[in-house]
Parts: C-alpha cells; sequence; structure tokens
C-alpha cells in the first residue's frame, strides 16, 4: 500500500486553503448554504464540479483557479519569504491586501489632529472666560 496522494485531488486541496484560511467545516457549510456533512463530502472526494468549485471558490474568498493550482509547497514557500512572485503567478493567491500607508503614521495624524482640536477648545475657553470678566467688571 502506497502513502503517496494523488497531487490533483481537489477535496484535499480545498481542505488545505479552508485550514489556511482558518475556516472550520462548519463555517464553509453555512457559505454554502449546506451541512457539515456535504463539505466534508466535497473534501474527501477527488473531483468537483466546475459550477460547485466556483460556489467554494467564493465561500473560501480565492480564486478557482488557485484552488486547482494549490500546492502544499507554493503554501510553504509563500509563508517562508513572503514572496510575492509566488502569488503573482497565479498560482497561490488568497487575495491577500497590501497597506499603502503605515498604520503608525496615520495614528500620529489623528494625535497630531486631536491636539489641534485640544488647543482651539482651550482657546475658545478662555476667550469665553476673558468675555466673561469683561461683563463682570462693567457691572
Amino acid at each position: 500500500m502506497s502513502t503517496f496522494t494523488k497531487p490533483n485531488h481537489i477535496g484535499r486541496k480545498i481542505s488545505r486553503i479552508r485550514e489556511l484560511r482558518d475556516m472550520k467545516q462548519e463555517a464553509l457549510a453555512q457559505a454554502l448554504g449546506t451541512n457539515q456533512q456535504a463539505v466534508s463530502a466535497i473534501e474527501n472526494s477527488e473531483t468537483i464540479d466546475e459550477e460547485k468549485l466556483i460556489e467554494v471558490a467564493r465561500a473560501l474568498g480565492v480564486t478557482v483557479e488557485a484552488i486547482k493550482n494549490f500546492s502544499d509547497e507554493a503554501a510553504i514557500n509563500y509563508f517562508n519569504t513572503f514572496n510575492e512572485a509566488v502569488n503573482n503567478t497565479g498560482a497561490f493567491n488568497f487575495g491577500t491586501n497590501h497597506c499603502t500607508f503605515n498604520p503608525l503614521d496615520k495614528l500620529m495624524e489623528s494625535v497630531e489632529e486631536n491636539k489641534k482640536l485640544y488647543e482651539r477648545l482651550l482657546q475658545a475657553e478662555k476667550d469665553k472666560n476673558e468675555y466673561l470678566e469683561k461683563l463682570l467688571a462693567g457691572k
């Protein structure tokens, strides 16, 4: 008996992608409008019809090509090197988001804006107190 697994077992690929997405079978079942047993059957299937594969890909947030071309080796290379070249081949695409700004810069911008607002509020209070003192002095 061989321990060699077929490299194009679509169900196993779906299972691995689901696990990498930190999704339980129940969550995938809910996204597909089915039950956990149906997802288990899909993941144990060597092949799957194209229409169902499109639904599964949409529920997992990946492309059909990403499922078809998925390999553990590509996933390991991706996570070990964070090399976008793997992602650009279309062989492994989880639709990653890339930040176009530094979150700390945005935080510091908001801190500076809050300081400016506080200073304006403080000045408004000083002006109000000055006005009230003039009114009291005039009586």
